[in-house]
């Protein structure tokens, strides 16, 4: 069974559309689900977290606190150190023809588009599923790391997490901002067992080449059309194995590595 979200493709900015099982929902157009009772959907686990296992069925894939900066989940494991990082879900595109959303159900240019919350949800069927474990090369995430937006800059990494740390029972950490990757780095390094980090795209390179001495050496660049896919580093020795998963969560989702 497909699960899609469609937006830029309808006349009226602002509209969206969410399609599973057959059923559509209109998304903030008048007399229909509002955007705030979608998200309200997605944090109940509701909506998203059903079409997450729908999609998971079709692809092959069986509130959330933010933390004082530093401060690592206490839920840390022990362990060999495995670090898996995706890209935030998807943004507003360049056209307007599709407009944020946050947590709140206001639009706001800063945050995730409707299939962007939708992969959020998703996220959680993929690392935390009540049915079954994560995917070969992923692990159930003991620690959340999150870019932390600027000012009027939205928070589109965390809102990316937000849904599996509420299924997790984590806070998210958020202890640096853009242009902070070789800062995240060094404390990435010290941390034990698994970790997810959610960040802007054009930030990932960044912290990959902090790490030191990764094999095989990764992607220089993540491409600004991609959101479907974890990097992911385990810890080899005094440095790093790497791999590329692909979350396979969404329609249009791709198996292909960058």
């Amino acid at each position: 069974m497909t699960f899609w979200l469609s937006g830029p493709q309808f006349a009226q900015p602002g509209i969206s559309r969410v399609t599973y099982g057959g059923r559509v929902i209109n998304v903030g157009s008048a007399g229909t689900t509002s955007r705030r009772q979608l998200l309200r959907m997605i944090g109940s686990g509701g909506l998203v977290a059903g079409a997450a296992t729908l999609a998971g069925c079709g692809a092959g894939h069986s509130g959330t606190e933010t933390a004082a900066a530093g401060a690592p989940s206490a839920a840390a494991a022990t362990g060999p150190a495995t670090l898996m990082i995706v890209r935030h879900a998807e943004k507003p595109p360049g056209s307007g023809s599709q407009l944020g959303v946050d947590e709140d159900g206001t639009n706001d240019k800063h945050s995730l588009v409707t299939t962007g919350w939708a992969r959020a949800g998703a996220l959680v069927e993929l690392f935390a599923s009540a049915r079954n474990p994560p995917p070969a090369g992923l692990l159930k995430p003991a620690t959340l790391y999150a870019q932390l937006g600027g000012v009027g800059k939205g928070q589109r990494a965390v809102e990316t997490l937000t849904p599996l740390g509420a299924r997790l029972g984590q806070r998210i950490v958020t202890p640096f901002r853009k242009g902070e990757e070789a800062k995240l780095a060094d404390e990435l390094r010290t941390l034990s067992g698994p970790t997810l980090l959610a960040w802007e795209h054009k930030g990932i390179s960044g912290i990959v080449a902090h790490l030191g001495k990764i094999d095989p050496a990764p992607p220089s660049s993540w491409p600004r059309t991609r959101f479907d896919l974890v990097w992911v580093l385990t810890a080899n020795g005094s440095g790093w194995r790497f791999q590329q998963v692909p979350q396979l969560l969404l329609a249009g989702d791709s198996p292909d590595p960058i």
